[in-house]
């Protein structure tokens, strides 16, 4: 295991919740964790079985719903009725600006909408336990659109 302050808060999780403590399930928490950037359930098993794991289909997609719930990682639905994922190990709270034609996920952070949540909800009598901030835009520049890339291709 690579992530040890991961392995224990999963370990911990799995015996609290009563489930069982496997090596899959270590190996599925390390590959989501070193993977860069949004990834689906069958991106990560494509993956690990090109690493030539034996991990099943189904332990990788139970297993990413286990890290969800320690927060490890955090599902995130960018509009294209997909669910991704992300790591949260270790990693700065952020934004999302997604192109609504080629799909493409920038992240950003800004202290002005870091700031918004905690206002918004302190008003409200609310207290933030998270939030999730998604822009829907196009990108501006065609020619780096991969939308129009593959248009223009045909």
């Amino acid at each position: 295991m690579k992530h040890q302050q991961a392995a224990e808060i999963l370990r911990d999780y799995l015996k609290s919740e009563q489930n069982r403590i496997t090596p899959e399930r270590f190996e599925v928490m390390d590959a989501a964790l070193d993977h860069e950037g949004h990834f689906g359930a069958d991106d990560l098993f494509i993956e690990m079985k090109n690493q030539k794991s034996r991990v099943s289909r189904a332990t990788v997609y139970k297993t990413l719903e286990l890290l969800v719930q320690c927060d490890l990682i955090s599902k995130r639905n960018f509009g294209e009725n997909l669910t991704r994922y992300e790591s949260n190990f270790r990693k700065q709270t952020h934004d999302h600006l997604i192109c609504m034609d080629c799909g493409r996920i920038v992240e950003f952070m800004t202290p002005k909408v870091k700031k918004l949540p905690d206002e918004i909800a302190a008003s409200l009598d609310f207290k933030v336990e998270s939030y999730s901030f998604n822009i829907f835009a196009r990108c501006k520049n065609i020619k780096e659109c991969r939308y129009y890339k593959e248009k223009q291709k045909q």
